[in-house]
Protein backbone atom coordinates (compact mmCIF):
# COMPACT_ATOMS: atom_id res chain seq x y z
CA UNK A 1 0.00 0.00 0.00
CA UNK A 2 1.38 3.25 -1.17
CA UNK A 3 2.72 5.83 2.11
CA UNK A 4 0.02 8.68 0.96
CA UNK A 5 -2.89 6.05 1.19
CA UNK A 6 -1.75 4.14 4.62
CA UNK A 7 -1.14 7.67 6.17
CA UNK A 8 -4.51 9.18 4.82
CA UNK A 9 -6.87 6.22 4.95
CA UNK A 10 -9.16 7.27 7.79
CA UNK A 11 -9.55 10.57 5.85
CA UNK A 12 -9.88 8.64 2.16
CA UNK A 13 -12.47 6.35 3.88
CA UNK A 14 -14.79 8.79 5.34
CA UNK A 15 -14.70 10.62 1.59
CA UNK A 16 -15.42 7.73 0.38
CA UNK A 17 -17.96 7.11 2.81
CA UNK A 18 -20.00 10.42 1.98
CA UNK A 19 -19.19 10.51 -2.24
CA UNK A 20 -19.84 6.65 -3.14
CA UNK A 21 -23.49 6.48 -2.13
CA UNK A 22 -24.08 10.06 -4.19
CA UNK A 23 -21.99 8.65 -6.70
CA UNK A 24 -24.26 5.39 -7.17
CA UNK A 25 -27.49 6.82 -6.51
CA UNK A 26 -26.82 9.70 -8.76
CA UNK A 27 -26.01 7.00 -11.70
CA UNK A 28 -29.66 5.01 -10.85
CA UNK A 29 -31.36 8.41 -11.47
CA UNK A 30 -32.29 7.06 -14.90
CA UNK A 31 -33.77 3.91 -14.12
CA UNK A 32 -36.12 5.44 -11.36
CA UNK A 33 -39.01 4.90 -13.55
CA UNK A 34 -37.92 1.18 -13.98
CA UNK A 35 -36.28 0.46 -10.46
CA UNK A 36 -38.65 0.11 -7.22
CA UNK A 37 -37.64 1.73 -3.71
CA UNK A 38 -36.79 -1.26 -2.35
CA UNK A 39 -34.38 -2.15 -5.31
CA UNK A 40 -32.47 0.95 -5.04
CA UNK A 41 -31.66 0.35 -1.60
CA UNK A 42 -30.42 -3.03 -1.68
CA UNK A 43 -27.95 -1.48 -4.19
CA UNK A 44 -27.34 1.36 -1.58
CA UNK A 45 -26.72 -1.12 1.23
CA UNK A 46 -24.00 -2.99 -1.12
CA UNK A 47 -22.31 -0.10 -1.09
CA UNK A 48 -22.38 0.84 2.39
CA UNK A 49 -20.97 -2.47 3.33
CA UNK A 50 -17.96 -2.02 0.50
CA UNK A 51 -17.05 0.97 2.53
CA UNK A 52 -17.63 -0.28 5.61
CA UNK A 53 -15.11 -2.85 4.63
CA UNK A 54 -12.12 -1.09 3.40
CA UNK A 55 -12.42 1.56 6.08
CA UNK A 56 -13.52 1.73 9.74
CA UNK A 57 -16.73 1.96 11.68
CA UNK A 58 -17.36 6.00 11.80
CA UNK A 59 -17.07 5.57 7.72
CA UNK A 60 -19.07 2.61 7.44
CA UNK A 61 -21.94 4.54 9.77
CA UNK A 62 -21.42 7.57 7.61
CA UNK A 63 -22.13 6.03 4.61
CA UNK A 64 -25.42 4.48 6.22
CA UNK A 65 -26.43 8.10 6.63
CA UNK A 66 -25.51 9.28 3.02
CA UNK A 67 -27.26 6.54 1.42
CA UNK A 68 -30.15 6.74 3.25
CA UNK A 69 -30.07 10.92 2.53
CA UNK A 70 -29.47 10.63 -1.22
CA UNK A 71 -32.40 7.60 -1.46
CA UNK A 72 -34.70 10.35 -0.11
CA UNK A 73 -32.84 13.06 -2.42
CA UNK A 74 -33.53 11.10 -5.88
CA UNK A 75 -36.41 8.45 -5.19
CA UNK A 76 -38.76 9.65 -3.23
CA UNK A 77 -41.12 12.11 -4.14
CA UNK A 78 -40.85 15.09 -4.44
CA UNK A 79 -38.24 14.80 -6.49
CA UNK A 80 -34.57 16.70 -5.78
CA UNK A 81 -35.75 17.05 -2.58
CA UNK A 82 -34.85 15.81 1.17
CA UNK A 83 -38.78 15.97 1.94
CA UNK A 84 -41.03 12.96 1.42
CA UNK A 85 -44.22 12.25 0.67
CA UNK A 86 -45.26 8.43 0.86
CA UNK A 87 -45.27 6.50 4.14
CA UNK A 88 -44.03 3.67 2.36
CA UNK A 89 -41.10 5.52 1.23
CA UNK A 90 -40.57 6.91 4.83
CA UNK A 91 -40.28 3.28 5.55
CA UNK A 92 -37.79 2.06 3.32
CA UNK A 93 -35.38 5.62 3.88
CA UNK A 94 -35.25 4.86 7.90
CA UNK A 95 -35.17 0.63 7.28
CA UNK A 96 -32.01 2.02 4.84
CA UNK A 97 -30.49 3.74 7.02
CA UNK A 98 -31.02 1.00 9.92
CA UNK A 99 -29.65 -1.84 8.12
CA UNK A 100 -26.78 0.16 6.58
CA UNK A 101 -25.34 0.78 9.88
CA UNK A 102 -25.91 -2.57 10.81
CA UNK A 103 -24.28 -4.78 8.00
CA UNK A 104 -21.63 -1.73 8.21
CA UNK A 105 -20.80 -3.06 11.38
CA UNK A 106 -20.58 -6.55 10.15
CA UNK A 107 -18.46 -6.04 6.94
CA UNK A 108 -16.31 -4.11 9.72
CA UNK A 109 -15.62 -6.49 12.45
CA UNK A 110 -15.12 -9.14 9.46
CA UNK A 111 -12.65 -6.89 7.96
CA UNK A 112 -11.15 -6.16 11.46
CA UNK A 113 -11.05 -10.01 12.18
CA UNK A 114 -9.53 -10.86 8.78
CA UNK A 115 -6.70 -8.29 9.43
CA UNK A 116 -5.91 -9.55 12.95
CA UNK A 117 -6.21 -13.50 11.12
CA UNK A 118 -3.47 -12.52 8.43
CA UNK A 119 -1.36 -10.17 11.07
CA UNK A 120 -1.12 -12.81 13.48
CA UNK A 121 0.17 -15.76 10.81
CA UNK A 122 2.32 -13.20 8.89
CA UNK A 123 4.28 -12.53 12.77
CA UNK A 124 4.64 -16.33 13.96
CA UNK A 125 5.85 -16.88 10.18
CA UNK A 126 8.29 -14.38 10.95
CA UNK A 127 9.28 -15.88 14.10
CA UNK A 128 9.55 -18.94 12.76
CA UNK A 129 11.83 -18.15 9.91
CA UNK A 130 14.21 -16.47 12.64
CA UNK A 131 14.28 -19.44 14.66
CA UNK A 132 15.19 -21.52 11.83
CA UNK A 133 17.99 -19.23 10.67
CA UNK A 134 19.01 -18.91 14.52
CA UNK A 135 19.28 -22.97 14.23
CA UNK A 136 21.27 -23.19 10.71
CA UNK A 137 23.83 -20.13 11.15
CA UNK A 138 27.48 -20.49 11.72
CA UNK A 139 27.62 -17.54 13.44
CA UNK A 140 25.57 -14.67 15.60
CA UNK A 141 26.51 -12.20 12.97
CA UNK A 142 24.00 -14.14 10.41
CA UNK A 143 21.02 -14.26 12.69
CA UNK A 144 21.51 -10.48 13.35
CA UNK A 145 21.39 -9.34 9.86
CA UNK A 146 18.52 -11.63 9.43
CA UNK A 147 16.34 -10.15 12.44
CA UNK A 148 17.66 -6.39 11.42
CA UNK A 149 15.94 -6.47 7.82
CA UNK A 150 12.95 -8.33 9.79
CA UNK A 151 12.87 -4.98 11.89
CA UNK A 152 12.87 -2.75 8.88
CA UNK A 153 10.28 -4.74 6.92
CA UNK A 154 8.15 -5.02 9.82
CA UNK A 155 8.25 -1.68 11.23
CA UNK A 156 8.84 0.15 7.95
CA UNK A 157 11.66 1.38 9.07
CA UNK A 158 13.75 3.79 7.00
CA UNK A 159 16.35 2.08 8.30
CA UNK A 160 18.67 0.11 10.75
CA UNK A 161 21.93 -0.86 12.15
CA UNK A 162 23.16 -3.23 15.24
CA UNK A 163 25.64 -2.00 17.56
CA UNK A 164 28.02 -4.56 19.58
CA UNK A 165 29.62 -3.75 23.20
CA UNK A 166 28.93 -1.16 25.72
CA UNK A 167 25.72 1.26 25.68
CA UNK A 168 26.58 4.75 24.84
CA UNK A 169 24.08 7.82 25.16
CA UNK A 170 20.51 7.40 25.86
CA UNK A 171 18.40 7.31 23.22
CA UNK A 172 14.79 6.63 23.39
CA UNK A 173 14.08 2.52 24.19
CA UNK A 174 11.82 0.19 22.99
CA UNK A 175 11.19 -2.07 25.60
CA UNK A 176 9.83 -5.16 26.61
CA UNK A 177 6.19 -4.69 27.07
CA UNK A 178 6.12 -2.52 23.46
CA UNK A 179 6.09 1.02 24.62
CA UNK A 180 8.99 3.51 24.15
CA UNK A 181 10.81 5.25 26.88
CA UNK A 182 12.53 8.85 26.20
CA UNK A 183 14.25 9.15 29.24
CA UNK A 184 12.48 7.97 32.64
CA UNK A 185 8.66 8.80 31.17
CA UNK A 186 7.01 6.74 28.15
CA UNK A 187 6.32 7.69 25.24
CA UNK A 188 2.74 7.94 24.27
CA UNK A 189 3.49 6.09 20.44
CA UNK A 190 -0.08 5.90 19.28
CA UNK A 191 -0.50 9.62 19.72
CA UNK A 192 2.54 11.00 18.87
CA UNK A 193 4.44 8.03 16.49
CA UNK A 194 7.48 7.03 17.24
CA UNK A 195 10.42 10.26 17.87
CA UNK A 196 11.84 11.15 15.35
CA UNK A 197 15.50 10.07 15.65
CA UNK A 198 17.14 6.45 16.67
CA UNK A 199 15.72 4.55 19.26
CA UNK A 200 17.56 1.05 20.86
CA UNK A 201 16.13 -2.36 20.79
CA UNK A 202 18.13 -4.08 23.23
CA UNK A 203 19.91 -7.99 22.89
CA UNK A 204 20.04 -9.88 25.68
CA UNK A 205 22.02 -13.60 25.97
CA UNK A 206 21.68 -15.54 29.19
CA UNK A 207 20.88 -12.95 30.86
CA UNK A 208 23.98 -10.46 29.42
CA UNK A 209 23.33 -7.06 27.42
CA UNK A 210 25.16 -7.76 23.65
CA UNK A 211 23.90 -5.64 21.77
CA UNK A 212 21.51 -3.43 20.58
CA UNK A 213 19.12 -2.45 17.49
CA UNK A 214 19.30 1.25 16.00
CA UNK A 215 15.82 1.54 14.91
CA UNK A 216 15.18 4.81 12.57
CA UNK A 217 11.76 4.98 11.82
CA UNK A 218 9.88 6.30 8.75
CA UNK A 219 8.07 9.71 9.50
CA UNK A 220 4.51 9.47 9.47
CA UNK A 221 4.59 5.74 10.08
CA UNK A 222 3.55 4.26 13.73
CA UNK A 223 3.69 0.41 13.62
CA UNK A 224 1.11 -0.99 15.97
CA UNK A 225 2.05 -2.14 19.68
CA UNK A 226 1.56 -6.23 17.97
CA UNK A 227 4.06 -5.53 16.01
CA UNK A 228 6.43 -3.51 18.14
CA UNK A 229 6.24 -6.62 20.55
CA UNK A 230 7.22 -8.96 17.78
CA UNK A 231 10.06 -6.78 17.36
CA UNK A 232 11.31 -7.66 20.98
CA UNK A 233 10.77 -11.19 20.45
CA UNK A 234 13.01 -10.58 17.08
CA UNK A 235 15.43 -8.74 19.32
CA UNK A 236 15.71 -11.48 21.64
CA UNK A 237 16.01 -14.59 19.25
CA UNK A 238 18.93 -12.50 18.20
CA UNK A 239 20.33 -12.38 21.60
CA UNK A 240 19.73 -15.82 22.01
CA UNK A 241 22.22 -16.80 19.15
CA UNK A 242 24.97 -14.48 20.50
CA UNK A 243 24.68 -15.79 23.68
CA UNK A 244 24.65 -19.18 22.63
CA UNK A 245 27.76 -19.03 20.14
Amino acid sequence: MPDFVRRHRDRIALAAALLAPLAVAAALVPLRSTLTGAEVALVLVVVVVAVAANGHRPAGVLAAVSAAAWFDFFFTRPYQSFAIGKGEDIRIDILLLLVGIAVSQLAFRARRFRVVAITDAGHLSRLRATADVAQAAKSGDEVVGHVREQLVELLTLRGCRFEYGTLIGHPPRLTADGSVAVGRREWDVDRLGLPDEEIELRAYGNGRYLGRFMLRPTPGVTPPLEARLVAVTLADQAGAALGGR
